[in-house]
């Protein structure tokens, strides 16, 4: 039904876009120059106030659509039914029928459940068709107001930048309040879990072993939350990504900007940053089945014992990962410098090797600590290569060659089932996540100030 109803809106906010450009040829008899604006501003305005409304009023109607009629369901039920369930209960016994309802029926539900799951679709049926209803009407009558309004004098230019100007304005709205959403979910979280774990003991103890009983009859570790093992190990693999990053990208862009000829620039510079196009699962499967055992295998002729999930198997695959960062952005930075200073320096006597090192480099240098901070964070953050080649198990160790735990991965293995977040040890993802995320923001907010502060502008 969703998808008619979109395709109904689209469908006659099309036919409005053209019916008020006829309108607005029609009321000058065919003379565009006698009006005020042109008519493709006269159909905009008439599409526009046709198909946002009932575009708005269909995502406030799915928004409340579904809190509505979860309400009628429970006041609908036997009070025998629900009586003495408490809130989590009741959430499952919904969630039963709305199962029933779509028909995933598991065991013999009682008579109480279908007769319920039938009034949901009966309830979904008319709430729909509603909607379908609304919409279209509201559509109509946006198009009935704006068409008489088509006139020789009618400012639509003005209209239409009046209506740009409002989504503009809501699409920054909406990218601030998710991001003041985010904040406030890791806040409110990790501050119920340092009410259950002192902030000290997670900040500066050394034993992280989140294994606590979540039930009664379970018996387990009583659990430490000391995470610095866990932020150790995570600064380990990011620091071999960017030991294994800087070095290459940065060489990269020296090369591609001053030795390449432009046919080897075409070719090489569009592979490099094929690298950031890679979904990260697979640099997770390459560093499981390829880097890791060849490490291993390489450790063993040498006598080395290194680890199956290493750091540093895991840290050299995101390196290669994050090589397009520190690769793109030092492209752009040495580009940026001007001829005029490079035909200096060879006028002096310089050799393209002493131009790259005293003067094209010194003048990159904030473009090019700008993508290092970046690729930074961007390892520090990164997950899925983590989970599947690093290890679970916390250790405070700065040897790349033996398993270590990061922050990402922690968050992975808490939230991993079906969890309730009443617990210290699920809660303790949020305080990581709370960390990851202050460092992460903090390394950008660096790179950025970095990149405006002491970027030189040459005429």
């Amino acid at each position: 039904m969703l998808t008619i109803v979109f395709i109904t809106l689209l469908a006659i906010t099309a036919a409005s876009y053209a019916m008020g450009r006829r309108r607005a040829f029609a009321v000058v008899h065919g003379a565009p120059e006698n009006l005020h604006s042109r008519p493709v501003y006269h159909g905009a305005f008439v599409a526009a106030w046709v198909g946002i409304p009932a575009c708005l009023l269909v995502v406030a109607w799915l928004a409340l659509q579904g809190p509505i009629i979860e309400a009628l369901l429970v006041d609908s039920l036997p009070e025998q039914k629900i009586k003495g369930l408490a809130p989590g209960q009741l959430d499952l016994l919904v969630a039963e029928i709305k199962s029933v309802a779509a028909g995933n029926i598991f065991g013999q539900p009682d008579a109480a459940v279908r007769e319920a799951a039938a009034r949901y679709n009966g309830w979904q049926d008319i709430a729909q068709w509603s909607m379908f209803t609304c919409a279209i009407a509201a559509a109509l009558l946006g198009l009935a107001l704006t068409r008489r309004r088509i006139s020789a004098t009618f400012r639509a230019r003005h209209g239409v930048e009046r209506v740009m100007n409002i989504i503009m304005i809501a699409c920054s709205l909406i990218a601030i309040l998710t991001t003041l959403g985010i904040v406030v979910s890791l806040l409110v979280e990790a501050l119920r879990f340092f009410d259950r774990v002192p902030w000290t003991e997670f900040f500066f103890g050394l034993n992280w072993e989140p294994q606590i009983p979540i039930r009664e009859d379970q018996v387990t570790a009583g659990g430490a939350f000391g995470a610095i093992p866990v932020f150790t190990g995570t600064l380990l693999i990011a620091g071999i990504a960017l030991l294994v990053a800087v070095p290459t990208g940065l060489y990269s862009a020296v090369y591609l900007t001053e030795y390449a000829n432009p046919r080897v620039r075409a070719i090489i510079k569009p592979i490099l940053e094929i690298l950031a196009g890679i979904p990260t699962v697979v640099y997770g499967f390459f560093a499981v089945l390829t880097v890791a055992p060849a490490m291993r295998s390489f450790g063993e002729t040498i006598g080395m014992d290194i680890a199956p999930n290493s750091a540093l198997a895991a840290g050299a695959v995101m390196g290669i990962m994050i090589i397009p960062f520190v690769s793109s952005f030092s492209d752009d930075a040495i580009n940026a410098v001007p001829h005029s200073m490079r035909e200096g320096s060879y006028g002096l006597g310089a050799t393209k090797g002493e131009t790259i090192k005293n003067v094209l480099l010194p003048a990159a240098l904030p473009g090019i600590m700008g993508g290092i901070l970046l690729a930074a964070s961007r390892a520090i953050g990164e997950t899925m290569i983590v989970v599947m080649a690093a290890g679970l198990i916390a250790r405070l160790t700065a040897n790349p060659f033996e398993a270590v735990t990061t922050v990402t991965v922690q968050i992975v293995t808490l939230l991993i089932g079906d969890t309730e977040f009443d617990n210290p040890k699920t809660l303790a993802a949020f305080a990581l996540g709370l960390v990851l995320f202050v460092v992460t923001l903090g390394l950008n907010v660096v790179a950025l100030r970095i990149v405006q502060k002491y970027r030189e502008k040459y005429e």
